[in-house]
């Protein structure tokens, strides 16, 4: 083997010490399996759906013209551009039908997702990729000619120190990803592989291509563990132009981006500059909007999209105002118990304050009957319980977890409690009153106090934004009712996100994404290693060794019907432990934008990819 085309690695291993200084070089020892040969995709289950002659994905219009500027709007606001670590708050756009972050504009990963598919990915960095059937190992080759912002070469050293570098100093996801390889080792100056450390978990080779590269020369003088406001360096096809600290970033495309005219991303990346504007409060967005300085809107509020959009600009057509169906999962929404706090630690409590959310008069009277209400962790997905009894295969996923899941959810999934009515409201209370009981509370001079303490029952509800305060407010003023205070708490942007990172919460709104191939970052959410880790997404504070089990199955399925049982079967076992009140999801995608904007005809699985979108460059119509 030559390193760099000049060294001989099994010939010189003390000079390899202390020129790369890690052993990553070794052999693994014992029996490696034998790869499948090079490959331009890979796809979790089965074969990718396009081929290697493809010119583009169908998604997008490969002769978009390039031009203009786009701007997007959100509430909140910034303090570091660095995206890699959980210490600051880095730009971040929220728009429902995607988020733009820092990393996807100035970052490339080795490979590219394909949108039309549950998860497959196709070679961006990487011209192929090489695994054996078990997946134990994973080889990239990279493409000639690949460079980073500044001219220099990305090579095979850059991909290396970027998993090092993120496995030791990243983000908690970050750390557990790449804490799976074993080894890791360059071949030549364009070739790397990743040994796992375990074999069954058929993700891995995925999640490396999808890993950050990062350029070895720039972070060795930079120290990442560190928050920044300097533009970073990075390969992707944006680079940072100009920072307003808090208020506005802009990102301008890279005029000689290396990888302009592959297949994978012909058709992408057409506007000149994207920005970022950050406002206070949600008002002054849409007011923003209304005037023309926000370019595309993802609506959130029912309210304002049922009784808002009745300016100007909407009449006489210079604003669109559409919906647009899609075929993603919906995300779990709601508010999440925070189960380390000795309130929420009791199931029974759990599940009686979900009995007491009335979501139909929520929807009736606050969003215009516009919602759907969530019954699932992956709603609008085949993947979802709700409705279905446990097949055979989810059956045999659970039998060692019997008492993880309620009879009532294992023949049906889960139904949310209706309310809307006195009556069903008088049931609900009842019902709720019961489990209070069951729990050691007891109704004390109007009061819900602790039996043995006399405490009270009192909690607070960490609000950020205003769509979300009015329906805190709404619930707890029905919590009310059974002699239960709950306080709604409205916090800024930089607290939230630093209360949240610390779990310093009792009860939280929060939407974990919805995906149609649930994986690894399932841990992340809901494993019971991530609950005492800051910075994770497991906001419950689940432990669950029930939970722990059902990822692994996810991770280690061999075929898309064995992911399905296993998702089905976890997605019984979180609603079985009462984690959340799950909120509701719009059916379709609500979103307004200047008529100048185009689309592509066909839209993808996954639905609207703004990074498609382009600029009429007919000024008639600009």
């Amino acid at each position: 083997m030559k390193l760099f085309g000049c060294l001989n690695i099994p010939a010189l291993p003390g000079l390899l010490l202390l020129l790369i200084g890690t052993t990553f070089a070794a052999e693994p020892p014992g029996r490696v399996s034998p790869g499948t040969g090079p490959r331009h995709a890979i796809a979790m289950h089965g074969e990718p759906l396009y081929r290697q002659d493809i010119e583009n994905f169908p998604y997008v219009n490969p002769n978009a013209p390039k031009g203009g500027k786009f701007v997007v709007g959100d509430i909140g606001s910034f303090d570091s551009l660095n995206p890699f670590i959980i210490r600051g708050t880095t730009p971040s756009i929220t728009l429902d039908v995607t988020r733009f972050v820092v990393q996807h504009h100035t970052f490339e990963s080795l490979m590219t997702r394909g949108q039309d598919e549950p998860f497959s990915l196709y070679g961006r960095i990487a011209e192929t990729i090489e695994t054996p059937e078990d997946r134990s190992w994973v080889e990239f080759r990279l493409r000639e000619g690949v460079r980073f912002s500044d001219g220099s070469p990305l090579t095979a050293q850059d991909v290396l120190f970027s998993w090092q570098t993120l496995r030791d100093k990243g983000r908690p996801n970050m750390r557990r990803y790449y804490g799976f390889v074993s080894e890791a080792k360059t071949i030549d100056e364009r070739t790397i592989r990743f040994t796992f450390d375990d074999t069954g978990n058929r993700e891995l080779p995925l999640i490396m291509g999808l890993m950050p590269i990062l350029s070895k020369a720039y972070y060795s003088t930079h120290d990442i563990t560190k928050t920044s406001l300097e533009a970073p360096l990075g390969s992707g096809p944006y680079m940072v132009a100009s920072v307003d600290a808090g208020r506005r970033i802009t990102f301008k495309r890279d005029p000689d981006y290396w990888a302009a005219d592959l297949a994978v991303t012909r058709g992408h990346y057409n506007f000149d500059l994207i920005q970022y504007e950050y406002f206070r409060d949600s008002t002054s967005l849409f007011e923003a909007f209304k005037r023309g300085e926000i370019t595309f809107r993802a609506e959130r509020s029912a309210k304002t999209w049922m009784t808002g959009y009745d300016f100007n600009a909407v009449k006489t057509g210079d604003v669109v105002k559409t919906e647009i169906a899609h075929g993603r999962p919906a995300a779990m929404y709601g508010f999440v118990f925070n189960t380390r706090r000795e309130i929420f630690a009791d199931i029974k409590v759990r599940q009686a304050l979900t009995l007491l959310f009335d979501f139909e008069w929520m929807n009736e009277y606050l969003f215009f009957g516009a919602f759907k209400r969530l019954q699932s962790f992956f709603d609008n997905s085949e993947l979802s319980s709700h409705g279905r009894p446990a097949n055979d295969l989810e059956r045999d996923y659970l039998a060692s977890s019997e008492n993880a899941v309620t009879s009532d959810i294992f023949e049906r999934g889960w139904t949310a409690p209706i309310g809307g009515s006195l009556a069903n409201n008088r049931r609900n209370t009842f019902t709720a009153l019961g489990l209070l009981e069951e729990a050691g509370w007891r109704i004390d001079h109007g009061r819900l106090v602790n039996a043995k303490t006399k405490l009270p029952f009192a909690f607070e509800i960490m609000i950020m934004e205003p769509r979300e305060e009015r329906i805190a407010l709404h619930y707890a003023r029905s919590l009310e009712d059974l002699g239960i205070t709950a306080n709604v708490r409205v916090v800024d942007s930089a607290q939230f996100q630093q209360r949240r990172q610390t779990y310093d919460f009792h009860m939280v709104p929060f939407a974990w994404a919805g995906t149609l191939s649930p994986g690894n970052e399932q841990a992340f959410r809901y494993g019971s290693a991530e609950a005492d880790i800051e910075g994770t997404f497991n906001l419950a504070g689940i432990k669950s060794a029930a939970v722990d089990g059902l990822i692994i199955r996810l991770t280690d399925a061999r075929s898309r019907q064995e992911l399905i049982a296993a998702a089905r079967a976890l997605d019984r076992v979180l609603l079985s432990g009462s984690y959340v009140i799950p909120f509701y999801y719009p059916p379709r995608d609500w979103l307004a934008y200047r008529s100048y904007l185009r689309r592509p005809a066909q839209q993808a699985l996954t639905g609207v990819k703004l990074e498609t979108w382009w600029i009429d460059p007919n000024p008639a119509n600009n």
